[in-house]
């Protein structure tokens, strides 16, 4: 009878170390991926150089770990199962020894010199476990670098060929996930090149990217490429009702305005996110654009809203500016009577039906290209201060043309 119960005891505690392993049924949507990945694996066709593209909301995180232990474990059919057993267990916490991960860093201290990944280890499993849908920005805020920009260094490239030269611990396959691939450094991208090209056998690297225009072609070129479309409303509608117990009209209501976006949608439903503040700041910004045509002293407001934007950190100021990108085709969308695609509701007394006439078919394009133009020289450490001001003032001319 004890046997009995040991043998019970031990089953359960098999079967809730398997929950917290990653799961394909965990993946919200992308259903065709899904059935594309499974299948290509069992029919032994799995290239050693894939590109996942998409928002960090889609899902390309989540399906890269469970498509690793799919692979590492050797399992079958459509689910993370029917392979070998004490493989899948080592997926707990995500420590599998044949499962590796590079994502980008910064010094949190002054202490830390040339900071990797392995440095991070501990913040990132909880990183994983708290929101595998979470963006760089969550992560920078996560291990308290937010006024920073990170990057994937040389020091991590090495790294990466030194813990792939090792053999397999399971004998089988290794797999590598660069994570938001297109902060590789060019030392990093080169240093890595020759190895995405012919890497050591049964070794799978799986680049994650929300921008893949940011990598460089050499390495696009080695790797097959998967498309991450957003989720639909529905979708995400359901997963909120699942995993926050919404009623289904609250949790419709947050997946329309995600656009796509799991993570967008979950931030939604903080009262501390960021959506507010940015909203504060695009509102006073705009209404200074408005102003300086008639009050030449709204000049002054719109440069001393640069410096407060500016005093904050350089993700940040570039989460804000793709947000102010959002609002406006918002805008234009609304203009142009499109309800079905306006998504945005404003938390501020801002109107955004008397703000959508202001934004049409002739000054629109030229708005977005000035503040991805401001995007650009932010990401390469221009002065914010004057990136901004001068994005600022050619507002004041873009937002009143005719």
């Amino acid at each position: 009878m004890l046997a009995n119960i040991a043998d019970t005891l031990v089953k359960n505690v098999t079967f809730l170390l398997y929950l917290t392993s990653m799961l394909f049924s965990n993946v919200i949507g992308q259903e065709f991926i899904k059935s594309h990945l499974t299948k290509s694996a069992v029919k032994g066709r799995i290239p050693h150089a894939q590109l996942f593209v998409g928002v960090a909301g889609s899902g390309i995180l989540p399906m890269a770990i469970a498509y690793a232990q799919y692979i590492i474990c050797s399992n079958s059919g459509n689910e993370n199962q029917g392979g070998n057993e004490a493989c899948n267990l080592k997926f707990q916490n995500y420590g599998h020894p044949d499962l590796h991960f590079a994502y980008p860093v910064a010094a949190a201290s002054t202490n830390q010199k040339k900071p990797v990944s392995a440095h991070f280890a501990v913040e990132w499993r909880s990183f994983l476990k708290d929101n595998m849908y979470g963006s760089l920005f969550d992560w920078h805020k996560h291990i308290g670098i937010e006024k920073k920009q990170s990057q994937i260094s040389v020091h991590e490239a090495a790294d990466i060929n030194k813990a792939l030269a090792l053999k397999s611990f399971e004998g089988g396959y290794k797999v590598m996930i660069i994570w938001m691939a297109e902060k590789m450094n060019r030392e990093a991208s080169n240093k890595l090149l020759k190895l995405i090209e012919e890497p050591p056998n049964k070794t799978v690297f799986l680049l994650l990217a929300e921008n893949d225009d940011l990598i460089i072609d050499t390495i696009k070129s080695r790797c097959q490429v998967l498309q991450f479309p957003r989720l639909s409303t529905t979708q995400i509608a359901t997963a909120l009702v699942k995993k926050f117990s919404l009623s289904e009209g609250e949790a419709m209501k947050i997946a329309h305005q995600s656009d796509g976006d799991f993570n967008k949608a979950q931030l939604l439903l903080q009262s501390d996110n960021d959506e507010l503040l940015f909203e504060q700041w695009f509102v006073t910004w705009v209404r200074s654009a408005f102003m300086a045509r008639q009050k030449k002293e709204a000049i002054l407001d719109l440069i001393e809203w640069s410096e407060t934007i500016a005093k904050t950190g350089r993700e940040t100021q570039k989460n804000f500016l793709q947000y102010s990108v959002q609002f406006f085709r918002q805008a234009l969308l609304k203009n142009y009577a499109i309800p079905d695609l306006v998504f945005m509701e404003t938390q501020t007394d801002f109107d955004l039906n008397k703000f959508a006439p202001f934004i049409h078919g002739n000054n629109i394009a030229d708005i977005i290209s000035e503040l991805e133009k401001a995007q650009y020289h932010i990401e390469r450490n221009g002065n914010a201060k004057i990136i901004l001001s001068d994005l600022s003032i050619k507002l004041t001319r873009l937002i009143h043309r005719k």
